[in-house]
């Protein structure tokens, strides 16, 4: 399970649509509705949301909308409607920047289009539902750093 904490935007049609049914997956595991996944880490950070309901929701809203920019035909009945009051969550500095070349090495793979238009950016937004701070990769990420780093 990968809920990425870079904005939606950056993703491939193929990285796109697997986060929307592995953002879903997490909404039925933070719902308590599935056996599995229950203890990934990668759920932590929406279980330690004063609303972790609240957040997946949020997550799951913004994957949508970018979508929706797309001319995709994702399900918006899978959420329910999003306070604007929903909490953000930190991430930080080092997880984004870990994640984004994590990112770049895929799409150098899969869609060497995507990564043409994305290898010059620095640091990618995050998605809105997380705010960033200064720190290092999080402590539940299982570490694979890229061998490369062209501009």
């Amino acid at each position: 399970m990968r809920l990425w904490t870079i904005h939606p935007r950056y993703l491939d049609a193929k990285g796109l649509v697997a986060l929307w049914r592995e953002a879903l997956l997490a909404q039925a595991v933070i719902r308590g509705l599935t056996k599995g996944y229950k203890h990934h880490p990668q759920l932590d950070r929406f279980y330690n949301h004063e609303s972790p309901q609240s957040a997946i929701n949020a997550y799951l809203f913004h994957v949508h909308a970018e979508s929706v920019q797309r001319g995709y035909n994702f399900d918006q009945s899978k959420f329910e409607p999003i306070s604007t009051t929903t909490q953000l969550i930190y991430a930080t500095t080092g997880q984004l920047d870990y994640e984004w070349q994590h990112l770049l090495a895929k799409l150098k793979v899969r869609s060497p289009e995507t990564y043409q238009a994305w290898i010059k950016l620095e640091r990618p937004e995050t998605h809105p539902l997380f705010q960033l701070k200064a720190g290092a990769i999080a402590d539940w990420e299982n570490v694979y750093m890229p061998t490369f780093k062209e501009k």
